[in-house]
């Protein structure tokens, strides 16, 4: 891609501007796990829509990619769903969190079932909640702008979002979502009404798409779009949507602000899959990943350009400090933390740095392992939701169960969809036409009416 020098301008702008926002020291920020993971639970509401919104879109590029290839489809499987378990979270889960005052998924699960139970959520989350996709997203969105190897692109991703973290926490991720909130939407507003000006109308729009790209499967299964549904099951294990709760300054404002943030989705859901088919019709990039930046390309002008870019940068930025914060969360102190001896129990917050460091070589090796975006999505939460969803729902109310059968109920149903993946893998076609998903929560189901019963 070529740029203007004002576009050049805008986007070292940004980066400046992340970089300082994120480094501005809080005034009187105590130097304990409350501050640093949770802002001491002081989080506005203007500041939990904005740091939710941001978060949610980390995987832009994936949602170009599929726009492009099944259109409206899109809106089916990563937005419609998550909007129903939103609502579901926001009206039942949201004031439980933040009443009963843990600090993390974990904690619900060694609170409920002990401390074994505790440290295997922890390593699931590592996985389900990696910042891998992220991170990838923006390695190949700099290896695109810039002309650098993936790797490259990868490391440098991975670098900046790390480093202003570090110091400031949850408080320095808040702060800069403000700062991406705004740039995000006006981007694709942007993009949105250039489209416009250059093609035809949104209505006109649809009359020049193909059959598949208006229809809600897109050309796949019904069966294979359901899966995604059952995905969306993942907002209710979400330690974004969490950290979050738990941090509002009352249960009302998490409430509040999870219906608000609802809202701001469909809009901006709306914005990306418009500009998504506009792609379609407009662009022939040589991978759909990449259509909303080839788009982008096509059509703006200096100063435009530039802006637009900024805000993916935003949108990706905003996905990869946030997870990145959770994953050192979950692998500093919820595991890591809680295998040390009892004298170091005080301070976690030097091993939350810690597993920064490691979730940073552990997303970029998930990125290199499975380069694709929405297949991270897709595997990982396939394989991982259903022995997650159940035994967390069922700590959430406060109820206990021995250990031994937690560790069973949350273990098992994730070796079924493993076992079940990797053979249709090697046999390159679903087993028994079966998508892994179903049987792992089938066998969680089960699972929890034979243990109900027995407990």
């Amino acid at each position: 891609m070529s740029l203007h020098y004002s576009d050049w301008l805008i986007i070292a702008g940004y980066f400046f501007g992340l970089f300082w926002i994120g480094f501005i020291p809080g005034r009187n920020k105590k130097n304990n796990q409350n501050e640093f993971i949770l802002s001491g639970r002081k989080l506005s509401l203007p500041g939990f829509i904005a740091t939710l919104v941001t978060t949610w879109y980390g995987a832009i590029l994936g949602i170009g990619e599929n726009t492009y290839q099944y259109g409206i489809q899109t809106w089916f499987i990563f937005a419609f769903p998550y909007y129903v378990f939103a609502i579901i979270y926001a009206l039942w889960v949201a004031n439980r969190v933040r009443q009963q005052k843990q600090l993390s998924i974990p904690d619900h699960f060694r609170r409920s079932y002990g401390k074994t139970t505790g440290i295997i959520s922890a390593v699931l989350i590592v996985f389900l909640s990696s910042p891998a996709p992220y991170i990838l997203s923006m390695g190949i969105l700099l290896q695109f702008l810039f002309d650098i190897q993936l790797a490259w692109g990868l490391i440098l991703a991975t670098v900046f979002s790390v480093g202003y973290i570090w110091k400031g926490g949850f408080n320095a991720v808040v702060k800069t979502d403000y700062f991406q909130f705004m740039f995000m939407f006006v981007g694709f507003l942007i993009l949105f009404i250039f489209s416009w000006k250059t093609a035809v109308s949104p209505f006109e729009l649809f009359s020049a798409l193909p059959t598949n790209h208006t229809q809600p499967l897109g050309g796949n299964t019904l069966q294979y779009v359901l899966v995604w549904f059952f995905i969306a099951l993942w907002t209710m294990v979400d330690p974004g949507f969490f950290q979050r709760c738990a941090a509002a300054e009352s249960a009302e404002v998490a409430r509040k602000g999870l219906l608000i943030s609802i809202g701001f989705w469909f809009f901006f859901d709306c914005l990306t899959i418009i500009t998504g088919l506009y792609a379609y019709i407009i662009v022939v990039p040589d991978q759909p990943l990449m259509s909303f930046p080839v788009l982008g390309a096509e059509i703006l002008p200096p100063v435009y350009l530039g802006l637009f870019l900024v805000g993916i940068f935003s949108i990706i930025m905003s996905t990869i400090d946030s997870f990145s914060l959770i994953n050192a969360i979950t692998l500093g102190r919820d595991i890591l933390w809680r295998i040390k001896p009892p004298k170091t129990n005080r301070y976690p917050t030097p091993f939350i740095r810690k597993g920064l460091l490691i979730m940073a070589l552990l997303s970029i090796f998930l990125a290199f392992l499975i380069p694709s975006v929405v297949k991270l999505f897709y595997i990982l939460g396939s394989i991982l939701i259903p022995g997650l969803i159940l035994p967390f729902l069922f700590a959430l109310q406060g109820k206990r169960m021995p250990e031994h059968l937690a560790n069973i109920w949350i273990l098992f149903p994730v070796i079924v969809s493993l076992i079940w993946e990797l053979i249709s893998f090697i046999d390159g076609v679903l087993l028994w036409n079966i998508e892994p998903f179903y049987p792992g929560f089938l066998s969680s189901l089960i699972l929890w009416v034979l243990f109900y019963r027995k407990t």
